[in-house]
């Protein structure tokens, strides 16, 4: 039973205050001028007061609330090196068993950076406390241990907003003569034409010291299809690396920081960057051999795309028309031969010989230089014509040395609808068209008919479409460095007219353009991966009926072997939880790929040393205090860096919440009322009694 005093007035506070003020003055003057008779009347005066402010005895049964003490434990990723995680395990577990002895304390314990999205923006310790502070009523709270290694990402630059009352003491899992090196990014590209060079910079750092460890420090470059190297560099000075973009697409950069003894981890030794290359658009040259209703729909297609640079020319007059026109009257433009196939052709990246036949325009020796070309790494697309199956075909030039299909002479003329063939359901370019049969090539394709085939026999490449009989339609072939893709067909601008339904026009040739001036996203044999978090997809392209197991490197440079699964044709892929950010390296034969997990230069791994500067202005705010508890190495003499965990004890709130060996929390004594009685001590007869003797004492004192 609980016993305090308390008031219940029957005026407003204001009017309290004005009447206890005129009390005060009338009871001066009254002692200055009569100070005996004074007294009488201040007693009566006082008495009166007090009746108006209606003292009450209070009577509680009361129960006894635990005081909480809340445990917040770092999990973050500078937690799992070295010795540090089993050091938080044993600490954890010693101090709920200290917690455990103190009477009427509740322990409460959240894990802070188990969330693996959010680890790459570092360690949100004190916002994960916040959190569990949320459920906590602020009067039980007796204080807040950490167990982490002082590396904390937010904590507030003014520790007061966090309003805490009672003390904060952390246990640092680290030790005080841990040494570190580190790569420091300071400027990256994100993305680069392709065949250009963009600079990197960055810097060696180093935290805590080493005798003996050298000031220099070696780097070591790896780049895509080119040699290690290694350079020198020395500590805490900026150095420039160039960054080159070989191709389209993802391009990975590689730089490695040699290892010295004693060093914390070689985790944030590696830093891999990762820029998409741009191709500064790509050139195409489309060579139309006469006017025909596909013509526009090429030109368009090419045009709508704005990576395209087009140079396109229709042949009107032959060389061998002769009507006696005046040349000064002819509104034509002269076809640049010697220009576009002799002096320019390497200019371009793709060319487009779209129902072209021999008609005198283009020498024999242009079109052999067309064939090397190719060799040498370009591209060519023919879309062929009735007159490919005659005498003046293409065929029957140079460029047939680099072409994947003969014509038979026969060609073909009844309704059809394209289809795709075996090897057209795995390669990406065909892959999932869109109208396409289903996947055992069961079923009518939903696009249009077309009306027109040019017999050929396939001697090399991938036949991706066929026509009536299974005969090709659609080939693809690489020839030295070069690609060529033939459709021997003229009335795929039928689809893109919309007739009979149209059909996946834009679709079919553009991913056909792309493949040919050698997108990485087309490539019918590919090794590739996807971070979405902690998990990671690893993708592999074949045309194979198998794949063989992808070996998969870890940053810690652990291996393991994956075994993909068939998800449709040409495609397998594996999910997979990464344990921790960094580096993983895949190989698959002779294809390798690599993938990065986390931000680069993330936040996590910026500065992996132990250290209470951090957290120093919070613990001083709170009263707490931050010991030590990493456990020292074989190496280390100092013995004193582990600290024992001190006693924990109940106190009340002070400035300072420890001491040698001990530990304080702040005793709340928060308690729950089970009922309440109010007793009055000044009201009734004895009140009534009081005055009026108090008023009869002055009356005849006054007499006298």
């Amino acid at each position: 039973m609980e016993y305090a005093l308390d008031f219940a007035p029957y005026l407003s506070p204001l009017t309290l205050w004005v009447l206890g003020i005129l009390c005060v003055l009338v009871a001066l003057l009254n002692l200055w001028r009569r100070p005996l008779p004074g007294l009488a009347r201040t007693f009566a005066l006082g008495l009166l007061f007090l009746a108006l402010l209606n003292p009450q005895l209070k009577r509680e049964q009361r129960d006894r609330l635990d005081n909480i003490a809340l445990v917040v434990v770092d999990h973050s990723d500078s937690q799992k090196i070295t010795h540090r995680m089993k050091t938080t395990l044993e600490l954890e577990k010693q101090l709920r068993q200290r917690l455990g002895k103190i009477a009427n304390l509740e322990i409460r314990t959240i894990k802070s950076g188990n969330n693996t999205n959010t680890q790459d923006h570092g360690t949100k310790l004190i916002a994960d406390m916040n959190n569990g502070l949320a459920d906590i009523p602020r009067d039980r709270l007796a204080g807040i241990f950490l167990i982490t290694d002082g590396q904390i990402h937010d904590i507030p630059k003014k520790p007061e907003i966090l309003g805490l009352d009672v003390p904060l003491h952390a246990l640092i899992t680290g030790r005080r003569d841990e040494f570190d090196r580190r790569i420091k990014l300071i400027e990256a590209p994100r993305f680069g034409l392709v065949d250009t060079t963009r600079q990197i910079r960055l810097e060696v750092q180093e935290t805590g010291q080493n005798k003996a460890a050298s000031p220099l420090a070696q780097l070591t470059i790896r780049r895509e299809n080119k040699p290690d190297r290694t350079i020198g560099v020395r500590i805490g000075e900026e150095i420039t690396i160039d960054f080159d973009f070989p191709h389209a697409g993802q391009n990975i950069f590689e730089v490695e920081l040699a290892g010295v003894p004693d060093e914390l981890t070689l985790a944030n030794n590696r830093l891999v960057l990762s820029a998409q290359g741009v191709r500064e658009n790509l050139r195409v040259l489309l060579v139309s051999g006469e006017p025909h209703p596909g013509e526009r729909t090429w030109r368009n297609l090419l045009r709508s795309d704005a990576a395209v640079d087009l140079v396109h020319f229709t042949i009107l007059r032959p060389p061998e028309k002769q009507d006696g026109t005046p040349i000064n009257q002819l509104s034509l433009i002269a076809f640049p031969t010697r220009e576009l196939f002799s002096e320019r052709l390497s200019d371009f990246d793709l060319i487009i010989f779209d129902r072209y036949r021999r008609r005198g325009v283009l020498p024999l020796i242009y079109l052999d230089n067309v064939a090397r070309y190719v060799e040498a790494g370009g591209a060519v697309l023919i879309a062929a014509g009735a007159q490919f199956a005659k005498r003046r075909s293409l065929a029957r030039t140079p460029l047939a040395q680099v072409l994947p299909a003969d014509p038979t002479g026969a060609i073909t003329v009844q309704p059809f609808k394209a289809r795709i063939s075996k090897n057209g359901r795995r390669h990406p370019v065909t892959r999932a068209l869109p109208g396409a049969a289903l996947e055992g090539g069961t079923g009518e394709p939903s696009w249009g008919k077309w009306f027109r085939l040019i017999d050929a026999r396939a001697r090399s490449g991938d036949v991706l479409m066929t026509g009536p009989d299974e005969k090709p339609l659609l080939l693809l072939d690489r020839r030295g460095k070069g690609r060529v893709a033939m459709m021997l067909s003229d009335h795929a601008w039928l689809w893109a007219r919309g007739y009979d339904g149209g059909g996946p026009y834009n679709a079919l040739f553009r991913r056909l353009s792309h493949w040919l001036m050698k997108e990485p996203d087309l490539e019918e044999e590919f090794l590739t991966a996807h971070a979405k978090g902690r998990t990671l997809t690893i993708e592999r392209r074949s045309m194979g009926e198998t794949v063989p197991p992808v070996e998969l490197t870890s940053p810690t440079g652990k291996k393991s072997l994956i075994t993909l699964e068939k998800t449709s044709p040409g495609i397998w892929r594996k999910k997979i939880k990464a344990p921790v950010g960094g580096l993983y390296r895949l190989s698959s034969g002779e294809m390798t790929s690599a993938i990065h997990i986390g931000r680069i230069n993330s936040r996590e791994f910026s500065s992996v040393t132990a250290s209470r500067k951090l957290l120093a202005p919070l613990i001083k705010t709170t009263g707490g205090t931050a010991l030590w508890q990493g456990k020292a190495t074989e190496k280390t003499a100092d013995k004193t860096q582990q600290t024992a965990l001190p006693r924990i004890l109940m106190a009340g709130k002070g400035r300072q919440m420890f001491g040698p060996g001990w530990l304080a929390l702040a005793d709340r004594k928060a308690y729950h009322v089970r009922s309440a009685q109010l007793i009055p001590l000044f009201s009734g007869l004895l009140a009534l009694a009081l005055l009026l003797g108090a008023l009869s004492f002055t009356w005849l004192r006054e007499g006298r």
